[in-house]
């Protein structure tokens, strides 16, 4: 399989049925000043998903034909996948990060910084979701930080299993949004490479 190429929205919009699909995904994160044994800074909590296929990814899945716009569809797969807790989100175009075209698929990939307070409203909401032990099986925190053996945490996560370039979409966030230092985040890959 041919690695996905990265396109500008524009051009990745030109794509479309019957040869291509859209789907869309979200990395949502909120400043977290919590300390991992009371040591150990988190800095953010960031949202990703173990998916049906127990495979790890981002919540957000397939555009229908019936959605008005990407971010219609985007906000529709989060009510079902995410239940209650997101009544009150909404991603918009401004949210877009980036978009992967790769075989007959266009992912669409989005950040959204929210609080604390409300991304600890969607996990605790996340169990009453429509999708919820169906196609989302439930949702994880990324940890961003390396614990002293060099392995657990960041880069431990780094070498579970991903569906389609929702690793490289991770690596891509937490570098743009500042998430964890570019130095840690580096050595993080690098300790994950060796370990797949």
């Amino acid at each position: 399989m041919a690695k996905p190429r990265l396109l500008p929205r524009e051009e990745a919009l030109r794509l479309g049925p019957p040869q291509w699909r859209h789907a869309c995904h979200v990395l949502l994160y909120a400043p977290c000043p919590d300390r991992l044994f009371g040591k150990i800074p988190l800095r953010f909590a960031v949202l990703m998903q173990m998916r049906f296929d127990g495979r790890l990814g981002f919540p957000g899945g397939f555009v229908d034909p019936q959605d008005a716009s990407l971010e219609d569809g985007l906000n529709r797969e989060l009510r079902e996948e995410l239940g209650p807790g997101v009544s009150f989100l909404r991603v918009t175009e401004r949210d877009h990060v980036s978009a992967h075209a790769s075989e007959t698929v266009v992912a669409h990939f989005y950040a959204k910084r929210i609080s604390l307070e409300e991304l600890r409203t969607i996990e605790d909401r996340a169990t009453h979701a429509k999708d919820h032990g169906l196609e989302a099986m439930g949702l994880v925190r990324v940890p961003l930080y390396t614990l002293r053996d060099g392995v657990g945490g960041l880069p431990a996560f780094l070498s579970n299993t991903f569906i389609s370039c929702a690793r490289d979409q991770l690596v891509h966030a937490l570098e743009t949004f500042d998430l964890v230092p570019r130095e840690h985040l580096q050595k993080a890959v690098a300790v994950a490479q060796k370990r797949l």
